[in-house]
């Protein structure tokens, strides 16, 4: 377990204490409305409320944009936090100190506020040997002549210079007590065999990654002179996981609450040439393609991207795997572009030519993520050959297989149909959608004209009444079921079993970042049409139907398998299972799903 991980108890006990009602009020203003309290969503542009607050569950839904949570989630996207910052704000207002557990490492470790305040002074060396140092020079040459950067931008991303030598930080620092600490974020490199360390950046132009809070994780450094590579990054630590870390993040955040867009590009002076010129809300990766704690990020500053790469083979490969990463995490919502630049061209040198208002164009012309993917797909297979039509189909379907039912997948099939003369229908049949999780109007029941389906209605009883899972023996079986959802039925009981004063809000907590969140959310949303006093028996009798459907699928896997393969094609555990059932269905017997 990582150092500083908070309990999952904690948190339980953090859910049930805390008011959302409370939360969210002194930030958007509620009105009640029967049980619940709404308002209009913080998260999106409307005319009446659409956004709920239930006290009952602690839980928050809008029913316009999809957006759902705990008193965590909100402040996690409201005031643009990490989950570890928002279960510290509420804490904080509620007295609570929150807990953190050890890794399980040996030796003495720093603590990660310690780490933050090491690095924190080697920015401030790196600034100061920018404005003094002897060495400087050409540095600043560099960053004001090469690269035309003003002083008020080199300030506001606080860049630096490291001076060429072996030991300058850790002398500057403290010595042997700084020695430690610097190892562990990563600055000092211990020579192989021997007990010596040195400066990991020599003679290179600093730039500081930042959070969003504005404490330093790491550094980027451009060397100066013939050092390979010619951008180097922190190596990974406890602070810093480039995957999750963007360059830019902090800056691109404080110009507004919730910008327009965010310009994702390549390079850290891209970031800052763009800021210089007019274009604030921009990041940069770090030398990593893009990931999906990237895009959550960015999602929940704003609701459009733009990825800006250039125009040359690896410009081209890092917005197709761009693409791949973003594909799941459209919903109707979000917005995802791509401009590619002319080859030979970066934000950077692009900018400076043809200034802001050109550039603002290229920005408005960005393609659509939709018409990205097709027009990649048309560059490799001739569309007006009838017998390439199949293989444009099998090029777009596994992208189609990673996207959530919803207009993107929609617009995607309809586009997909004209390039291919197929009809809607007969491609949307290829590849079933993936669970919808941002709908405008939530089918927590999943079954709009009928009944819910026996997994979805336990778990919405559930959740409505946490309680009732002492009512549930066994509840392990589940997990044997061959019912979509079942396994997760069997987890939920079991927490409740364990913890039975959990909130629903709470429950959500054990499966954050999950698919499975989703769907609880979702579910957490339903109402059941039986009055209160009746849920038990509800329960019981939705757990009946749904050990019957538990049967009839096993049985149907057996039989369709016999009939494929032959009985000798059964194993014969199989066969003596498939013989019980059919033997106990024709007498009308009990018997339990899974054997």
């Amino acid at each position: 377990m990582a150092f500083g991980h908070i309990p999952q108890t904690f948190i339980d006990e953090l859910i049930s204490r805390v008011d959302i009602v409370e939360v969210i009020d002194s930030r958007v203003p509620l009105k009640k409305a029967g049980r619940s309290y709404t308002a209009r969503c913080p998260f999106h542009n409307e005319k009446t409320p659409s956004f709920s607050v239930n006290p009952d569950k602690q839980f928050y839904y809008c029913f316009g944009c999809g957006v759902h949570g705990t008193a965590i989630s909100f402040l996690m996207d409201y005031e643009h936090l990490e989950f570890p910052e928002a279960v510290e704000e509420l804490a904080r207002g509620m007295g609570l100190t929150v807990p953190r557990e050890k890794g399980s490492g040996g030796g003495k470790t720093n603590s990660r506020r310690d780490l933050y305040d090491w690095l924190e002074e080697a920015t401030r060396y790196y600034q100061w040997a920018l404005a003094e140092h002897p060495q400087r020079k050409a540095a600043r040459a560099y960053l004001e002549e090469q690269r035309g950067l003003n002083a008020e931008v080199i300030e506001r991303f606080r860049i630096g210079y490291a001076p060429p030598g072996w030991d300058n930080l850790l002398r500057k620092l403290g010595g042997e007590n700084a020695r430690q600490p610097l190892m562990d974020t990563g600055m000092l490199i211990q020579q192989e065999g021997t007990n010596r360390v040195y400066d990991r950046f020599r003679d290179r132009i600093m730039f500081p990654i930042e959070d969003r809070r504005g404490r330093i994780l790491g550094f980027g450094g451009r060397t100066l002179g013939n050092d390979t590579p010619k951008y180097l990054n922190s190596p990974e630590t406890l602070l810093f996981q480039k995957r999750h870390e963007l360059y830019g993040l902090r800056q691109a955040a404080e110009r507004g609450r919730s910008p327009e867009y965010v310009l994702i590009v390549e390079g850290y002076l891209d970031v800052v040439a763009l800021a210089q010129y007019g274009i604030p809300h921009t990041v940069a990766t770090l030398g990593t393609a893009t990931t999906a704690e990237h895009l959550k990020r960015l999602f929940r500053i704003t609701p459009q991207l733009v990825f800006c790469f250039d125009g040359d083979r690896a410009g081209r490969a890092a917005a197709w795997r761009a693409l791949e990463a973003s594909l799941p995490e459209l919903h109707d919502q979000r917005d995802v572009r791509f401009l590619l630049l002319p080859e030979g061209e970066d934000p950077d040198t692009l900018v400076r030519v043809e200034g802001l208002e050109a550039f603002s164009t290229r920005l408005r012309q960005a393609t659509p993520i939709i018409q990205y993917l097709l027009e990649v797909v048309r560059a490799q297979v001739d569309t007006e050959r009838t017998d390439r039509q199949a293989r444009v189909v099998e090029l777009v379907r596994p992208f189609m297989a990673k996207m959530s039912a919803g207009i993107y997948r929609t617009f995607l099939i309809r586009e997909l149909a004209e390039l291919t003369r197929i009809t809607p229908d007969a491609l949307s049949k290829l590849v079933q959608p993936k669970t919808v999780t941002h709908s405008k109007t939530p089918a927590p029941t999943g079954e709009r004209a009928g009944r819910p389906s026996p997994v979805r209605a336990a778990l919405g009883l559930l959740l409505m009444r946490p309680d009732l899972a002492e009512l549930v023996d066994d509840p392990a079986r589940y997990a044997g079921y061959e019912v979509p959802g079942a396994k997760l039925l069997g987890e939920v009981i079991t927490l409740l079993q364990t913890q039975p004063n959990l909130r629903p809000s709470a429950i959500l907590e054990h499966w954050r970042g999950t698919e499975t969140e989703q769907h609880l959310a979702q579910l957490a949303q339903w109402t059941p049409l039986v009055p209160e006093e009746g849920m038990a028996t509800e329960l019981k009798d939705v757990l009946k139907r749904l050990e019957q459907q538990a049967l009839e699928q096993e049985t149907t896997r057996l039989v369709d398998k016999a009939r494929i393969s032959g009985l000798a094609g059964l194993a014969d555990t199989e066969r003596m299972r498939l013989n019980q059932l059919l033997s106990r269905k024709k007498a009308g017997a009990a018997i339990k799903p899974g054997g």
